[in-house]
């Protein structure tokens, strides 16, 4: 049975959600230019694998960081810069979260974060577009493209006076360009990965 505290919450939740959904613009202009902290608490970086060639197996990344530089003018000026902790990847397998943390796949104890870092940006709808830069993955560093929506932007209902920016974004990276296929199993699974990103950010300093 739910106790008093968590049904208030819900009713708080509940009152406040059709606002939110009222003030969402997926209008960039509407949004505040400046610089964009990464909100960790709700970010989401997923990763899927091709297993056996018959279904895909996913995992995820618990922890991320980095800003945003946004140009609400002009989107294609706006610059990213993240870092995602690898000693935090989780799977369904506490076996499977270990060797993948070894030397032939993610060997965090050498390189226990990766990064991207746009370079460019090329919107393509009113809402959605392209950003190439580069990841780097155990010291290896590919171009490569994210696919990307401007979910919007909204007043933070936890903070007063805040903004907060929501993105999501794909792409599909091939491990073996990091070197990343030194394992027994490595037969048994693709060599794409496909990532799947969803990004909050609230203005540095709220």
């Amino acid at each position: 049975m739910l106790d008093r505290l968590t049904l208030a919450m819900f009713a708080i939740m509940a009152s406040i959600t059709p606002g939110l959904a009222q003030t969402v613009s997926v209008d960039p202009r509407q949004a505040p230019a400046g610089l964009y902290q990464l909100e960790p608490h709700h970010t989401q970086v997923e990763f899927a694998i091709r297993h056996f060639g018959l279904t895909d197996y996913f995992g995820r990344f618990e922890r991320a960081s980095g800003t945003l530089s946004f140009d609400p003018s002009d989107p294609t000026k706006s610059a990213v810069d993240i870092s995602i902790d690898t000693t935090s990847l989780s799977t369904t397998s506490p076996e499977l979260n270990k060797s993948l943390q070894e030397p032939p796949i993610f060997d965090t104890g050498h390189f226990p974060t990766a990064t991207f870092k746009s370079v460019s940006a090329t919107r393509t709808g009113p809402n959605t577009g392209t950003v190439q830069g580069e990841l780097t993955i155990k010291g290896i560093t590919k171009p490569v493209t994210l696919n990307v929506t401007y979910n919007g932007s909204a007043p933070n209902p936890m903070l007063p006076k805040s903004v907060m920016l929501g993105f999501h974004a794909t792409t599909t990276i091939r491990r073996s360009d990091y070197n990343m296929t030194g394992v027994m199993w490595s037969p048994f699974v693709g060599d794409e990965v496909k990532l799947d990103i969803e990004a909050p950010f609230v203005m540095k300093g709220q």
